[in-house]
């Protein structure tokens, strides 16, 4: 018999949670597959089958809090599920089979479960989960599983059966209203619940000041057009604006080291280096993995790299090296179509850069007004570190390279 343990955590994680088994006891599972999701402050691990087998037993539930490496399962390797008719048969034998009175009387018929504890039973951790932060009923929901079981996709968009008692103008059952004054409260996730820490924790530990300007982003979107389909031929990748920002970002950190710095206690640390994080959002909540060495990466290269975090982010892979360390951060609000804001700082890291929406409006060009694509953008940075100076000439930088993509090619 062989232990299921957690993964051996970083030592700035002190522990976990689980939000999910992915399997039940006794199911059969192969190499490699995902057993259960552990959450902690800072990514959701998972944790895979060691080998071919069955799992005998789940030691620690869902909500349970774990330590690293510790056992939470047990599993035994080359084994096969029993899925023949007399395990079936069995169960059948002892829901009827009498059984003996302790004292020697009249043998006990065996208690049938509960309706109850039947529907406990049938129900998978991720259902039960799901229902108490939902606060709805896995029974009043439409089972999309087999023999009609409720499943976590149908938690999360549930449909309520029908109720006989209920009937329409045609005489059919309807769903049962749900009201329209409802409440619920579910507890915040460990992720949740410290990016909240860590953004109240900025907004009172820093002198954290935002400054704006506008960029043209004809210039970029005439040379992505133009280029596009050559440069997906070329690389196998799709050539977005991100790339081009990032490495305007680059460069302009080379230029204004302090952007690029930051606070540790009373000493300020200039890194020689350039990694910049890419805020993406997911069902989980906001990641910011990490590019490294930008100034080394093409834009290829960048492009990739933000599509391959973004796969990540989807899928729940992040792991805790994509998103440790970075030097400046970029967050795009526009994907949303968010026109102006005030992104906070993702500490240690001293500024960040907030992409916005791109909206045509009426710009004065030479005397004469032009419908032009203009973005917003904004640079929060603590003023305990950056000058009001530096911080402006550092947005004025990004907006002439994004406005003039050659001056890049040219190194100006």
């Amino acid at each position: 018999m062989a232990e299921i343990k957690a993964p051996v955590f970083p030592e700035s994680v002190a522990d976990g949670t689980i939000v999910e088994w992915h399997v039940s006891e006794g199911d059969q599972v192969n190499r490699d597959d995902v057993l259960a999701e552990i959450e902690t402050d800072k990514v959701v691990l998972e944790v895979v089958a060691p080998d071919n087998g069955v799992v005998t037993k789940i030691v620690k539930q869902v909500d349970d809090v774990v330590l690293s490496d510790e056992v939470i399962g047990e599993f035994e390797a080359g084994a096969t599920a029993s899925t023949d008719a007399p395990a079936a048969a069995k169960e059948d034998s002892a829901e009827a089979a009498p059984t003996q009175a302790a004292d020697g009387g009249e043998p006990k018929q065996a208690a049938a479960p509960s309706d109850s504890e039947q529907d406990h039973k049938d129900q998978s951790p991720a259902v039960r989960k799901a229902a108490k932060e939902s606060g709805v009923d896995p029974k009043a929901v439409e089972g999309s599983g087999r023999d009609g079981r409720v499943t976590k996709s149908d938690m999360a968009s549930p449909k309520l059966k029908a109720d006989p008692s209920i009937k329409s103008d045609s005489g059919r059952p309807v769903a049962e209203s749900v009201g329209e004054r409802t409440e619920k409260r579910v507890p915040m996730t460990r992720l949740r619940k410290r990016v909240a820490e860590r953004l109240l924790s900025v907004t009172q530990e820093t002198a954290m000041l935002t400054t704006f300007n506008e960029v043209n982003m004809k210039p970029l979107m005439d040379m992505r057009a133009k280029y596009k389909d050559q440069f997906e031929k070329r690389h196998g990748t799709r050539l977005g604006f991100m790339s081009l920002f990032v490495k305007a970002a680059t460069e302009a950190l080379k230029r204004f080291p302090a952007v690029n710095a930051s606070i540790d206690g009373d000493d300020i640390v200039y890194h020689g280096y350039y990694d910049i994080g890419v805020a993406v959002s997911s069902d989980r909540g906001l990641f910011v993995p990490v590019l490294r060495d930008t100034d080394r990466m093409s834009m290829a290269d960048v492009e990739g790299g933000i599509r391959e975090f973004a796969g990540k982010a989807r899928d729940g892979k992040l792991s805790l090296d994509d998103m440790t360390g970075g030097t400046f951060t970029i967050t795009n609000g526009g994907v949303f179509g968010s026109l102006m804001s005030t992104p906070i700082l993702n500490a240690p890291q001293t500024a960040i850069l907030g992409m916005h929406a791109i909206n045509e409006r009426p710009m004065a060009v030479n005397g004469e007004v032009v419908i032009l694509p203009m973005m917003y953008l904004a640079l929060s940075y603590d003023h305990r570190m950056i000058d009001g100076k530096d911080a402006v000439q550092f947005l004025v930088t990004i907006k002439e390279l994004v406005e003039d993509p050659t001056l890049l090619l040219l190194d100006l």
